[in-house]
């Protein structure tokens, strides 16, 4: 039995860390930049936000990897470096976790390549085994416990990337992003990522969704994963409320509390590891610690009840809608 899934018998259920990305952009990382190069750059200010999430009661921290693949790299003429910046953010978070006395898991967070796969692109499918094989190369030299793809669209890249994870000794997550319609951009709904997940050749110890258009829209995704297969791990990180633009910047909309009632409805819905995506701060991350342990199980939400506590949907349930592929490109969002 993995650490996640012994973690997971002893706790029942666990909380995942929050956003990377807009915390970084809080701490001076400027757009356009690498956060990745902040492992060997600013080591400081990446285990700072480790250190604010463990002390929110983070079970699991995701390492500052996202988008540390030599696809990705490239764009900053970085590629060579990929062992070296995966293996460099594990250190990071390892070191975090090893300041508390209680277990804190270290998930290697991968993201999408950013490219297209053939025939809609020029990116073979051994193309994306082998970016995806050298990328959990360096986040095994740095120690994490567990896989962790997320905010995946394409089925055949969670297939490569699953690949790639075969034979590691390591459980996998694989989370998808589901945006459009209640689809992933590349056309699969909830119910055929339960379905095409349990062929790969490593099959996911978790499955779940992130990111996407919102926590209400994520919390409806939560119930038809969990109906769909009901015995499965099933993953839960929202974005904190809804991006609303003031001025320059991007701002979320959630409040710690509503925060708070997402992870209470999220537990209700099926989920059994609870975090958040894009906006969620230390402090939403400490309401949603709160959430947990004073959590007494209830209903499964409705949909009505999920659009009067935590807003409207951003886009309509597909309970009955086919699944297929869809037609949009996508390079693949950056987590937080």
């Amino acid at each position: 039995m993995s650490k996640l899934e012994t973690l997971l018998a002893e706790k029942g259920v666990l909380l995942a860390d929050g956003a990377t990305g807009t915390n970084l952009f809080q701490m001076g990382l400027t757009s356009g930049d690498a956060p990745e190069l902040w492992n060997v750059d600013e080591p400081e200010k990446i285990k700072a936000l480790h250190r604010a999430f463990v002390e929110a009661g983070a079970d699991i921290l995701l390492t500052n990897t996202f988008g540390a693949n030599r696809h990705r790299m490239k764009l900053h003429k970085v590629e060579h470096r990929v062992v070296e910046l995966n293996a460099a953010a594990a250190r990071l978070a390892r070191a975090v976790a090893e300041e508390v006395e209680r277990e804190v898991l270290i998930a290697g967070s991968i993201g999408p390549t950013g490219e297209l796969l053939v025939p809609l692109g020029a990116l073979t499918y051994e193309g994306a085994v082998a970016a995806f094989a050298e990328q959990i190369e360096g986040l095994k030299a740095g120690g994490v416990d567990i896989l962790w793809a997320e905010t995946m669209s394409a089925p055949e890249e969670m297939q490569a990337a699953a690949e790639a994870a075969k034979g590691s000794g390591l459980p996998l997550v694989i989370s998808a992003s589901f945006d459009t319609a209640g689809r992933t951009m590349m056309g699969l709904t909830p119910k055929a990522l339960t379905e095409v997940t349990s062929t790969f050749a490593c099959t996911p110890t978790v499955v779940g969704a992130n990111c996407g258009v919102g926590a209400s829209d994520l919390l409806a995704t939560i119930l038809q994963l969990s109906e769909a297969n009901p015995e499965a791990i099933i993953l839960a990180k929202g974005n904190c409320g809804i991006p609303v633009i003031q001025g320059d910047k991007v701002v979320y909309s959630g409040t710690p509390e509503l925060m708070e009632t997402y992870a209470h409805m999220a537990l209700n819905a099926g989920a059994r590891i609870v975090g958040g995506c894009c906006g969620t701060s230390p402090l939403h991350l400490a309401a949603m610690r709160k959430a947990l342990d004073s959590h007494t199980p209830g209903p499964r939400p409705t949909l009505d009840d999920i659009i009067r506590d935590i807003g409207p949907l951003n886009s309509p349930p597909n309970e009955n809608a086919g699944e297929g592929r869809g037609g949009e490109g996508r390079r693949g969002r950056r987590r937080g």
